[in-house]
């Protein structure tokens, strides 16, 4: 097998096995987008399986003795000869290597903002947990326990009372 062709069907293997489709699907909303990727699905498995099938096989070699016996030996090892002479490019990627660290600096920036995603997450949850509980004691609260815990609130307030300002 040639070393691209094999390369490309290990690469749609993997990829094959990466792919979360059932938590994709899990995703989709509208009845059209499911279709859509239903057909998605099945177009990438069908273009695997042909990758799989047609480059993991090394060709077969050419038997030149039976070509020999039918069309002669001066035609044959001219065949062969052109046949031996063919060379097949390999694949130089030069794209990745440009891309690479742009991708590398993205990962970065998304590592980061995962973090800070994570610490809004907590704080907000925080900040969810108090609200409710809040909710919770605010039949029962006091003002005390009220200001006690917003000092900021408790000093306005007895602001405007010592300044004799009622709000209207």
């Amino acid at each position: 097998m040639s070393g691209a062709g094999k390369k490309v069907a290990d690469v749609a293997f993997k990829a094959s096995r990466t792919i979360d489709w059932e938590g994709m699907a899990k995703m989709i909303v509208t009845e059209e987008a499911r279709k859509e990727f239903s057909s998605l699905r099945r177009a990438f498995e069908e273009v695997n399986s042909t990758l799989q099938t047609k480059f993991s096989q090394e060709p077969e070699p050419i038997d030149w003795e039976y070509y020999r016996k039918g069309l002669g030996s001066r035609i044959v090892d001219s065949y062969k000869e052109y046949y031996d002479g063919v060379e097949i490019p390999k694949f130089v990627d030069t794209t990745t290597p440009k891309y690479k660290p742009k991708f590398d600096e993205l990962l970065v920036e998304l590592k980061e903002a995962e973090q800070k995603s994570l610490k809004e997450s907590e704080r907000l949850e925080k900040e969810i947990a108090d609200v409710q509980e809040l909710k919770k004691k605010l039949s029962t609260m006091t003002a005390d326990e009220y200001f006690e815990k917003h000092p900021e609130l408790k000093q306005k307030f007895d602001d405007e009372i010592r300044n004799d300002y009622w709000g209207y």
